[in-house]
């Protein structure tokens, strides 16, 4: 699954906590997986078992992160982690398989085999589960992925919560056997050719001010929930996109000028060519994976300047802040913009 997010207003970071993310960054690494054994857990649903190759430690993650597996020179896709974030020599991950998608699953599907190696990136967190007295978590098909550690850490730390998970069919739905088995009537299993579309009026109608809304799923849903949770208040919806979400507003097509602090060197950025292209061609390094604002990968530290947001991760508290922006996709309002580069 691609990891994508658009977050509910969250209070705003500040140079600490940016200094922190920036040395996050400069700290990633690659890492090779093996993989260990795969299980098929519904109708084209693939789940990946992957251990360090070398045996030891992976880096910690927290329910709602994902890691990229790089598949090829020009083939790297994000999935969620959908394991226990305490087992800390195994990644789980599941993936759909996408007849008509970019190849990335179809590779995973097709190519990988158990004892194969695999290089991973991250993991980062852009859906990150908050406390909360109650949850609704709510899931579209393999949207679930992301929301099973959710529920564990939820139900650990004692919290009222109900997922409704939803599915073209029971048999296309992963994990759901083992969610009801754990956890009896807090989930409800709802497939589209058994009982329809999740009814959200129903779910949602009533704001409900202790409760956090978190939601992964297919575009159609998200739109869904995100237009009946209009009226809760403001911080409780929490969702994660697999594509890019439509922006209405139109792309600025001036020329900015974009000053790199640390590296002390200034680049024009011209319409059509994106702030991580003008970057990487004066070899400055900055990770990068999608390259349409989904994935996070690119989040960059802003110093000075005004950003045009174009990504599909950041809530609309940080975007109002200026203070970090998506470079691979993020333009400027203002002429010149000064970036922790």
């Amino acid at each position: 699954m691609t990891a994508t997010t658009e977050l509910a207003p969250t209070p705003r970071r500040d140079a600490e906590t940016d200094r922190a993310a920036q040395t996050d960054r400069d700290a990633e690494t690659d890492i090779v997986l093996r993989l260990a054994g795969t299980t098929t857990v519904a109708e084209g649903v693939l789940a990946l078992d992957l251990r360090a190759d070398d045996g030891g430690h992976l880096p910690a993650w927290r329910p709602g992160a994902h890691i990229d597996l790089v598949l090829g020179p020009d083939l790297i896709r994000q999935y969620s982690l959908c394991g226990q974030p305490e087992q800390r020599d195994r990644y789980l991950t599941a993936v759909l398989l996408e007849v008509n998608g970019r190849g990335g699953s179809r590779h995973i599907h097709e190519a990988l085999a158990p004892g194969c190696t695999v290089v991973a990136r991250g993991p980062r967190n852009h859906f990150e589960l908050l406390p909360a007295r109650r949850y609704l978590f709510i899931a579209g098909g393999i949207g679930v992925t992301p929301l099973r550690p959710m529920i564990a850490a939820a139900e650990a730390a004692g919290a009222q919560w109900q997922l409704v998970y939803g599915g073209r069919s029971r048999a296309s739905m992963a994990f759901c056997d083992d969610l009801v088995a754990s956890y009896g009537d807090r989930v409800s299993i709802c497939p589209q050719d058994e009982v329809g579309l999740l009814d959200l009026p129903g779910l949602l109608g009533e704001p409900r001010p202790d409760t956090l809304v978190y939601c992964c799923g297919p575009e159609g849903l998200l739109g869904a929930v995100e237009q009946q949770c209009a009226t809760w208040p403001s911080g409780s919806l929490r969702v994660e996109r697999f594509a890019p979400k439509v922006i209405d507003a139109p792309v600025s097509t001036e020329a900015f000028e974009v000053e790199l602090a640390r590296s002390g060197q200034t680049v024009v950025v011209p319409p059509g060519r994106s702030i991580l292209e003008c970057v990487l061609e004066v070899g400055v390094d900055v990770p990068c994976s999608c390259q349409e604002g989904t994935c996070g990968s690119c989040e960059t530290p802003v110093l000075d300047g005004v950003v045009d947001h174009r990504d599909s991760v950041l809530s609309d508290a940080e975007r109002d802040a200026h203070n970090t922006m998506m470079v691979c996709c993020s333009r400027a309002v203002s002429p010149r913009l000064v970036l922790n580069l």
